[in-house]
């Protein structure tokens, strides 16, 4: 709703086995504007489409910053083997409209349900500064 050109990557990580998003995504956004407004908008928001108590929390990705770094991160690990469907893989964007990711610079295997655990990690540390701009996780 009124982000579309805001950012340019977005990764909703999945469980493979139960094809359930774990409860965040990445999201780069193109620059501080942008990550003000995202927050203000989802940092709290709980009207979803399927009721629950749930509310969303924006917080900055850290380490990971920009797109080129998060396009960096994903683009060698199992996610984007291409046994993976497409759905459950990162995306990026340019003004708005999707765009290729690109190829991986080696082989990628198959994941494997424990490989969830190694490619993400703990959930995403948070940090609250607002003057930085970058990437965020949107979280509930």
């Amino acid at each position: 709703k009124g982000f579309i050109g805001a950012y340019d990557f977005v990764y909703l990580p999945f469980d493979f086995k139960t094809r359930t998003c774990l409860g965040y995504a990445f999201v780069n956004l193109v620059g501080s504007a942008e990550v003000q407004s995202l927050w203000e908008v989802f940092d709290g928001f709980a009207k979803w489409a399927v009721p629950h108590k749930k509310a969303c929390r924006v917080a900055w990705s850290i380490p990971h910053q920009g797109r080129e770094v998060m396009v960096a991160r994903f683009r060698n690990s199992p996610v984007m083997h291409a046994k993976v469907a497409d759905e459950f893989k990162p995306v990026i964007f340019e003004g708005g409209l999707r765009k290729p990711f690109p190829p991986p610079t080696r082989s990628c295997r198959a994941p494997r349900e424990r490989d969830l655990v190694r490619l993400l990690g703990e959930r995403p540390r948070a940090s609250r500064d607002s003057r930085r701009e970058g990437c965020v996780v949107v979280a509930h």
